[in-house]
């Protein structure tokens, strides 16, 4: 099996009283990561984080992404920790932008985007370390702040980013670099080398979502997430990256974003039982 880590994305339209048996049934499966979503008007991010590590064992999970401007940096960084003291090596916590036009519906949208971002992720770290921190940024305002519960082992805070100066961000101030639905090896390369032009060593990881089904009827399955992603990456929609096919070819294609530099490749499975599919992907990962 490739070293890569595979793992889940429970999609924001699933209902969130399934998110326990769900994490169960894939944690059993042998995948490494469960990723929730923190999208406005969906589910929480670290409510639902915090479901899915209550109910495993093992599993890592992933919060892609918590938007900046909706989280003081200080109260994420209390809630991150306390999920991180709990649950030690389980978490993984992605922070972004946030969708422009849903933070400007809620009347947080920032002046500067990139400043908020940069100084969120920075003050988090620093927080979830134990250190007492005084931010005087353009977007971020601390004053002493520390946590009397720090992360006894801080988990990994990586940037949700897509453009090339946040890209670049993400390898100045982010322990990795997490890229949306649709990209392949070429658009990885290119984002890794954005990443390395903002400082990242060797140990900034690089995790991908990817859409994915199983079946002769993949194709028409995804269709209409890859068109809607087309619009949103600007590409066409022959061009949006996908896990589908046979598990085989899923298995290969999986391979293909490990070469390209993906350390996690997260799956956003959908068709009929997704944990089924996950299951066949992951045979197929083990079977080469």
């Amino acid at each position: 099996m490739t070293n890569v880590r595979i793992g889940v994305m429970y999609d924001r339209s699933w209902a969130p009283e399934g998110l326990p048996a769900f994490a169960r049934e894939v944690e059993q499966l042998g995948a490494d990561d469960l990723w929730v979503v923190e999208d406005l008007g969906w589910n929480g991010g670290v409510s639902a984080a915090a479901v899915a590590l209550g109910a495993t064992q093992r599993l890592r999970v992933g919060i892609g992404i918590a938007p900046a401007p909706l989280r003081s940096p200080a109260l994420l960084a209390m809630e991150l920790a306390t999920l991180a003291r709990v649950f030690p090596g389980r978490l993984v916590a992605g922070i972004g932008h946030g969708v422009g036009e849903w933070m400007a519906g809620v009347g947080v949208a920032p002046a500067s985007p990139l400043a908020l971002l940069e100084e969120s992720i920075v003050a988090v770290r620093a927080l979830l370390r134990g250190e007492k921190v005084t931010v005087d940024g353009r977007e971020v305002r601390l004053d002493g702040v520390q946590l009397v519960h720090p992360a006894t082992e801080p988990p990994p805070v990586v940037a949700g980013v897509v453009r090339p100066r946040s890209l670049e961000l993400s390898g100045r101030v982010a322990d990795g670099t997490l890229l949306a639905e649709g990209n392949g090896p070429r658009d990885l390369e290119s984002a890794l080398a954005l990443v390395r032009k903002g400082g990242a060593g060797a140990d900034h990881t690089l995790t991908v979502y990817a859409f994915g089904a199983l079946g002769d009827d993949a194709e028409q399955t995804l269709r209409p997430m890859v068109e809607g992603q087309a619009g949103w990456l600007g590409r066409a929609p022959e061009d949006v990256f996908t896990v589908s096919g046979t598990a085989a070819q899923a298995a290969d294609q999986v391979r293909d974003l490990a070469a390209a530099g993906a350390t996690t490749v997260v799956l956003r499975l959908f068709g009929p039982e997704p944990a089924g599919q996950l299951g066949s992907i992951l045979e197929a990962l083990r079977s080469a």
